[in-house]
């Protein structure tokens, strides 16, 4: 699973369980002899108390899709269909050009949606009602958001829950191009592991 400097969350957003509150950073004292400096965890991901049905959660940034980037995809996973490396035989189709392969747009709108949602997740459980609504062409500029539908804690183990959200995609002309449904599994608050990196206790800044 894998978005960005955090903004303070708007009444539409949860605060964020991955979030954790500012440390003061050794070696900072200012003029008055209080730290002058902190450090700060990135949010990402949320925990199951974090989830309020019908909160809406702008992701940020967006992206271009170039024509590198489709063609490269395309590659990768093997869907050599003309009607994305093709130009001459895009130019005779329906849609008369070059159209970005369904999944790399799906793709991207997962993944603008990570650290909104799934970021500090067990297991992204089921995904579901995919539909491409509106074609996107090389050039266009995706940005995703997603509504919260439904959060349950687990029936089988205490430590959990499940969240059923929607996400939706649009292009730089307010269409939507993209929409899912998809539920994960997260972590209640009280059983959520801390981060934990190799060098920790390690004073990487004196």
């Amino acid at each position: 699973m894998s978005d960005t400097s955090p903004a303070a969350p708007t009444a539409a957003a949860a605060p964020t369980a991955a979030a954790a509150a500012p440390t003061a950073a050794a070696g900072f004292v200012g003029a008055n002899g209080d730290l002058a400096a902190h450090s700060y965890e990135r949010p990402f991901g949320r925990c199951l108390e974090d989830f309020v049905v019908g909160d809406i959660y702008k992701h940020w940034p967006g992206k271009t899709i170039t024509e590198y980037d489709d063609h490269l995809f395309c590659m990768i996973t093997m869907n050599h269909h003309p009607l994305h490396t093709n130009d001459y035989f895009a130019a005779q189709s329906v849609q008369g050009r070059n159209v970005v392969v369904g999944n790399l747009v799906y793709s991207l709108v997962l993944g603008m949606s990570v650290p909104d949602v799934s970021g500090a997740a067990i297991a992204n459980l089921e995904v579901e009602t995919l539909q491409h609504k509106f074609p996107t062409f090389h050039g266009d500029t995706i940005h995703a958001e997603t509504r919260v539908l439904d959060v349950q804690p687990s029936k089988s183990r205490t430590d959990r829950g499940i969240v059923t959200v929607e996400s939706k995609g649009f292009n730089q002309d307010g269409k939507e191009v993209c929409y899912f449904r998809r539920k994960v599994m997260v972590w209640k608050r009280e059983f959520a592991p801390s981060r934990v990196r190799p060098y920790d206790g390690l004073d990487v800044w004196s």
